[in-house]
């Protein structure tokens, strides 16, 4: 019986094209390519890769959708649908200050987006430094994160110029678009009502507001979960190659924004499968046959965890010894209904969208396996969601077993953002089940109610991100780069990245004090910047008001600084700059001037090579 079935697709010869391309891209991404030429490989062509799969989706969505966009007329736009996602979009990022709320991932994001934009290679830059006016990336380092966000990143920096904040101008255009395409998810389920109820729970979700106002990947990601449902939605009715390219190029982007969202290529391809199946043949087109070979920089990037065993950050949780266990389940559920239900000044949630969330959640997936039996006569948009679900479910528990899953932890609960679409997905899926159109209008004003009385006052007072030092002390040091005239100084500080990332020439403590001290006394004594400065932490004693030199910033004795600024950014920490005023041996200063002086040669020839010389060790001398 399975004969008939199998033969068209056992004849096409695109099918066989398509197995090559994932053999090939499965022994290249895998097995062919070493570990380390692997990273250099990543690092030269990975930018490649991700704009030629972006062209292709951008080509893709014009052939789906554009001729329904050429016979668009503004009258019949629903404006007050336009009008319900700008209010939204608008309340999430007026409360909240723009920032790098999660320091070391948006900061790495940022970096590599700046290499990507000056040089497109792929690199987080470790040392760069103002030579005569430009600023140059001397050395950098393959990040484990993956490329899309700094890739969106590197093309605003390319249409405006690099500027850190276009990370925050990104994410302020991809809020108004996650919540446009969450109302056209509402409205595709359950109606017009439905389109505004989802984006009333989201415009009060504190911890999205926390994120979209940032320079990190979360709202992208939750972006090309959504885009990637509806478009799966649209393969589903229209069953043509220009909407199965817009889908599958959409899944692979999705797959590139976060470490997890790989996961979301399983549904997707149950949803190909399903049509398949469905019609009887293989709906194909060239550019999905090659897809597969646009992905083999993923796990090459991947290596970095065999290669860095700190990758991982399993040392951030004493005990863990696997990232991922089944023993981590309860403590991990435990932690997630405490960030789901926990207290407005601790936790960035919304009562209203977690209570409904997880009041829908169990009759969904119970709605969900009825119609998987029955997909033939289901819409489009219900079949998407369906088997969009099991990523949702697959997503979740994976978080579950993970070592480092806490849903209430300052730095993880982010990760909890997709639970949280899950959750407004099964609010809005489980919606038509109510004959009563009552129902719908009272969750509304039931969300329009938590975000007034709860979502904004905690938003505005978002006294849920003050324990987290690291954001308010970079907050600290922006503030200190906008006020100086010139940009020509050096910085001292274990966090170099976050002083390159905004084109401020640093090197770290433990380089500044050991490798490149002789290059820093170099260059102090022949006043190759206009200052040099020093960002050091102090830890405060409780009960005797002792403080003490956080590890890893002490320079030494040797070093003579002046107090320009500082400030208790917490109760028990002191965050301090100085200025370095000399670096000594003893009694000895070894940043002073030449005293002797040097015959400038009369030979315009003599000169020109002494110049060039100078030159030379100069940039060699650089931090």
């Amino acid at each position: 019986m399975n004969r008939p079935f199998l033969a068209p697709f056992v004849s096409d010869r695109r099918i066989w094209l398509l197995l090559l391309s994932v053999a090939l891209a499965i022994v290249l991404g895998f097995v062919a390519i070493p570990d380390f030429a692997a990273i250099v490989f990543v690092s030269r062509t990975g930018f490649w890769f991700v704009l030629v799969a972006f062209a292709l989706f951008l080509r893709a969505l014009w052939q789906t959708w554009g001729g329904e966009v050429r016979t668009l007329r503004w009258r019949s736009v629903d404006w007050a649908s336009v009008g319900v996602v700008a209010l939204g979009g608008t309340i999430l990022l007026v409360h909240e200050s723009y920032g790098f709320k999660i320091v070391m991932d948006e900061i790495m994001l940022l970096g590599t987006s700046m290499s990507m934009h000056l040089d497109k290679t792929v690199l987080t830059p470790v040392r760069g430094s103002d030579i005569q006016g430009a600023f140059v990336i001397l050395d950098g380092m393959m990040d484990k994160r993956p490329l899309f966000f700094p890739f969106l990143a590197s093309l605003l920096h390319d249409l405006t110029g690099y500027r850190p904040a276009n990370a925050f101008i990104l994410n302020s255009a991809l809020t108004f678009l996650f919540l446009g395409l969450i109302n056209a998810t509402g409205r595709l389920l359950a109606g017009r009502l439905a389109g505004w109820l989802g984006v009333a729970l989201f415009a009060g979700l504190p911890l999205l507001a926390h994120n979209a106002t940032g320079g990190g990947f979360e709202l992208l990601n939750l972006v090309m979960i959504v885009a990637t449902m509806l478009l799966g939605a649209r393969f589903l009715e229209k069953r043509d190659e220009p909407a199965l390219t817009a889908f599958c190029f959409s899944a692979l982007l999705l797959a590139q924004v976060r470490y997890e969202s790989v996961i979301w290529l399983l549904p997707v391809a149950l949803t190909v499968l399903w049509v398949w199946y469905r019609e009887g043949r293989a709906i194909l087109s060239w550019p999905v046959m090659f897809a597969p070979l646009l992905m083999i920089h993923y796990p090459l990037q991947h290596r970095i965890f065999d290669l860095r065993a700190s990758a991982w950050e399993l040392g951030s949780k004493p005990g863990s010894s696997t990232p991922f266990a089944l023993h981590y389940v309860p403590d991990n559920l435990s932690h997630a209904l405490r960030y789901f239900f926990g207290n407005a000044a601790e936790q960035p949630n919304s009562l209203v969208l977690s209570a409904l969330g997880c009041i829908a959640a169990p009759f969904f997936a119970l709605l969900v396996i009825k119609r998987l039996r029955a997909l033939a006569v289901e819409r489009p948009m219900v079949v998407a969601t369906s088997f969009f679900a099991i990523g949702f479910a697959v997503q979740f528990v994976l978080l579950m077993c993970y070592f480092y899953g806490q849903f209430d932890d300052i730095i993880i609960r982010r990760l909890s953002l997709p639970t949280q679409l899950g959750m407004v997905v099964a609010v809005l899926a489980v919606l038509p089940e109510f004959a009563n159109a009552a129902v719908g209008r009272g969750l509304l004003a039931l969300a329009a109610f938590g975000l007034l009385a709860r979502s904004v006052p905690s938003m505005a007072a978002h006294a849920y991100s003050q324990e987290y030092l690291p954001g308010k002390e970079t907050a600290w040091r922006r503030e200190f780069i906008a006020k100086q005239t010139r940009r020509d100084y050096l910085v001292i500080d274990n966090d170099s990245i976050m002083w390159i990332a905004h084109q401020i020439s640093a090197t770290p403590v433990f380089q500044a004090k050991g490798p490149r001290r002789s290059s820093l006394v170099f260059l102090m004594r022949n006043r190759a910047f206009s200052d040099v400065y020093v960002f050091q932490r102090y830890n405060i004693d409780a009960d005797t008001g002792k403080m003490t030199l956080r590890d890893g910033d002490d320079l030494g004795p040797d070093f003579v600084l002046e107090t320009v600024r500082e400030e208790r950014l917490q109760t028990l920490t002191l965050s301090r700059l100085s200025r370095l005023k000399e670096i000594r041996n003893g009694a000895e200063s070894l940043t002073a001037p030449d005293p002797v002086v040097h015959a400038v040669p009369k030979d315009r020839g003599e000169i020109e090579k002494t110049r060039r010389a100078y030159l030379e060790n100069y940039v060699k001398m650089l931090p």
